[in-house]
Order: C-alpha cells, then structure tokens, then sequence
C-alpha cells in the first residue's frame, strides 16, 4: 500500500468520439500520453474538478452532472516517479476538441483497438483503455 504522502488524487475522464476513438492528451515537458483531468481544488467535488480541468486544457465547456461515472482506480503516476494517482474516471462523449490550452501540448484521437507507437501513462494503458475497449465492443461506433 501506498503512502499517504505518496498519493496525487485526481479526476480523469474517458472522453470518446462518435466513432469510438479515445482522446488522449500530453503536458508539456513530458512523453506519456493519459486523459484530460487533473488535481482537486479544495472544495471542489470531482465532477466539479473534471469541468474546471476540461475548460483550462481543452477549451470544453460541460456541466459537471453530464459525465458518467466509471469507478476509481490506482495507477503508478506517469510523470512522478516514486508516487501513485488514485483517480475518480468519469466518461464522456464528445465529437471535437477545439484545442490544447495550459499545460496541454499535444491532444491526440486513437482507435483504442490499433494504438499508435507511443508511450502510455500506466492509467491510461492498464484501466482506461480497457474501459474503451469494452465500451465500444458494447456499442459500434456508427461507420
């Protein structure tokens, strides 16, 4: 078990296109691609962290109550070695991302089925994919 200390709470969310692809983002200054979502601020409720996240880095606007809840999960964290995220995932659908905003880089749409060479957070590669994976099994994207 992890220590207190060595734990980043964080909320996150499988955003998926209309045809079943995943958005998957990367912060300047690093290598690992994971979803939008950050940090808590004092106060706020996950939902309420995911809208505010999804505004400063993606230019979205959603009203918190619109995400689906997915389950909490545990991953070693991409950028901090040493440390662990416990996130609140959440899913959303969405059919364009306008652009990175803050300290967002690089937005990029993969097929979660044929993933292009390169680096995962272990989040994204071990919990959340998956979840895409089984979500667009469940319902075909329209072609």
């Amino acid at each position: 078990m992890a220590e207190a200390s060595s734990i980043i709470r964080i909320t996150t969310a499988l955003i998926m296109n209309l045809k079943g692809d995943v958005l998957l983002v990367r912060k300047a200054g690093t290598t690992a691609f994971m979803q939008a979502g950050g940090k808590l601020d004092s106060g706020e409720t996950p939902r309420q962290a995911l809208a505010r996240e999804l505004k400063e880095e993606l230019s979205l606007e959603v009203e918190p109550d619109i995400f689906d809840y997915l389950g909490s999960f545990s991953a070693p964290a991409a950028n901090e070695p040493g440390w662990s995220v416990e996130a609140e995932c959440f899913y959303l659908l969405c059919p364009n991302v306008d652009s990175p905003e803050a300290e967002i880089e690089e937005v990029l749409w993969v097929d979660p089925f044929s993933l292009p060479e390169i680096e995962l957070a272990p989040l994204t590669r071990d919990y959340i994919l998956p979840l895409a994976r089984k979500r667009r099994q469940s319902c075909p994207a329209p072609h």
